[in-house]
């Protein structure tokens, strides 16, 4: 099995916290649904002809794209790779896109799943992030997609300064009260080159606090539970049968390709990424080219990573894999580096699964660092 990632790689306005590549200049739509229907074809036999369990636009903002693009891109697609008659396909959406009428066009295409960028219902919040929705879209939006859409999950932001914890339940509690099925949420992070980074270290913004950011993450775990939701992954709460198909398979190491600027692909051996820059990628795949990088990993590489992606995981990682795969000096070396996080309750292993405990989640990517070999 395997997945399909399309990269959209525009955007209305730049959020003051996001460093994924985008452009605000959507004057190219067209050359480059064309570029990216080019890369579709050229590496069609990348997949050995493995069906599609998943697909999924991501950006960006995947929900700019008109119907008629996704029409084409699905015609592509359907062409050339081998889909599965259940496949989860997701769009990723922002609210003020999301219409009555733009919502009732999508349901009539393959997709069947809709993730929708709400960050929160509070335009405060929204505003000092740079949202291009209104808090009443957001909730709005929310409604309108579950009545085309039965698999609608929707992102959520905490960790933020002006957040106080009783907001922050309000959030969720207003998620709740929708009947949202799925949840990602993540905490408010500084990434490199970014607004936020610039407002904070001008003090036009005030500092992130670690502090407040676990507070919320407990928050979280807690109303979730009681809300009916399944912690599958550090982020990721679903009631039952709704997880992620598509992103529970990068956590468990499946394959997938990735199509579009900045794109990543992994075989389980190899993995490589598109440039990050939609003119150089155009202009590549019009001389059928594809422009990108690669680097075959090492054994060490892909045990570290199966550590980093297993360990966010409710299942955890197999330390019979990690046997069979790796051999007895990483399972060895696992041991002794995880056993002060055993003792100290951050990592149990059960049933031969390494897996981290509610005390070690909010850490969980430090934790797992510690474990790798270098």
């Amino acid at each position: 099995m395997a997945g399909l990632y399309l990269h959209i790689p525009f955007c209305k306005k730049a959020c003051h916290y996001c460093n994924f590549h985008f452009s605000t200049n959507q004057k190219h739509k067209q050359d480059f649904v064309t570029a990216l229907c080019k890369e579709l074809q050229l590496r069609a036999q990348e997949l050995k002809s493995a069906p599609l369990e998943s697909i999924y636009f991501g950006g960006g903002t995947p929900s700019l794209l008109s119907v008629e693009h996704l029409r084409i891109i699905f015609k592509t697609i359907e062409s050339h790779y081998n889909i599965q008659p259940h496949a989860e396909i997701t769009l990723e959406a922002n609210p003020d896109d999301l219409t009555t009428s733009k919502i009732k066009l999508l349901s009539t295409t393959k997709i069947n799943r809709l993730s929708i960028g709400i960050q929160s219902f509070f335009q405060g919040d929204l505003t000092a992030m740079n949202r291009a929705h209104s808090a009443q879209e957001a909730k709005d939006c929310i409604s309108s997609a579950q009545d085309y859409f039965d698999n609608v999950t929707i992102d959520l932001l905490y960790g933020m300064p002006q957040m106080s914890e009783s907001r922050w339940r309000d959030n969720l509690n207003i998620a709740f009260d929708l009947g949202v099925k799925h949840l990602s949420c993540y905490a408010l992070t500084v990434e490199p080159k970014t607004a936020l980074e610039h407002f904070i270290k001008t003090a036009q913004h005030p500092p992130l606090d670690d502090a407040q950011a676990a507070s919320h993450f407990q928050i979280l775990v807690d109303e979730t539970y009681k809300a009916g939701f399944i912690q599958y992954e550090v982020c990721s709460f679903g009631k039952p049968g709704y997880f992620s198909n598509h992103n529970t398979s990068y956590w468990l190491g499946e394959p997938y390709l990735g199509v579009g600027p900045s794109a990543h692909s992994f075989d389980g051996v190899k993995r490589s990424w598109n440039v990050s820059n939609n003119k150089l990628y155009i202009n590549a795949l019009e001389q059928e080219k594809r422009p990108f990088t690669q680097e075959i990993l090492t054994k060490k590489n892909r045990f570290n990573e199966y550590l980093m992606t297993g360990l966010r995981t409710m299942w955890g990682v197999s330390l019979q894999k990690i046997k069979d795969d790796f051999g007895t000096v990483f399972i060895t070396k696992l041991h002794d580096n995880a056993q002060k996080y055993l003792d100290n309750k951050t990592l149990i292993i059960d049933n031969d699964r390494l897996k981290i405990t509610a005390k070690g989640q909010f850490l969980c990517d430090g934790i797992a660092s510690d474990l790798f070999i270098v």
